[in-house]
């Protein structure tokens, strides 16, 4: 009523949880779309993060501490693996600022290792079994 306005969530609203082996966090890890609940909620052997864009803050550093947050409501401590697609400034901060809450939470960061050649370029990349 009268001048009240009432901010509008895009994030996962609450309910049972889902289970997925392998989950990309939407919209290059950006903190608008992307919350606690969300991964309350998705819970997945292993997430991939993308984002290479500080002045966008892409990775969001509050998506990567919902994830910490989120996991930590799980019943289970099952691994979980988070795959950057890209070395950032974000991602090192948050993995050295974190690190022994990642082993408490059995969260592992795989780093890649190996570099594909395809035609003119070359990328990271990084194998997992399913």
């Amino acid at each position: 009523p009268g001048n009240t306005k009432v901010a509008k969530s895009t994030a996962v609203p609450p309910g049972p949880p889902v289970y997925l082996d392998l989950v990309y966090i939407p919209n290059h890890s950006n903190s608008k779309n992307v919350d606690v609940e969300f991964f309350k909620r998705v819970r997945s052997s292993y997430y991939v993060v993308s984002g290479n864009d500080s002045a966008a803050e892409e990775p969001s550093r509050a998506v990567l501490d919902s994830l910490l947050e989120g996991k930590a409501h799980w019943e289970s401590n099952m691994q979980v693996t988070l795959i950057p697609t890209h070395d950032s400034e974000v991602m090192r901060e948050w993995y050295q600022e974190t690190h022994e809450k990642q082993q408490d939470l059995n969260i592992m960061v795989l780093a890649s290792s190996s570099t594909v050649v395809m035609q003119d370029e070359s990328f990271p990349a990084c194998k997992i079994e399913l």
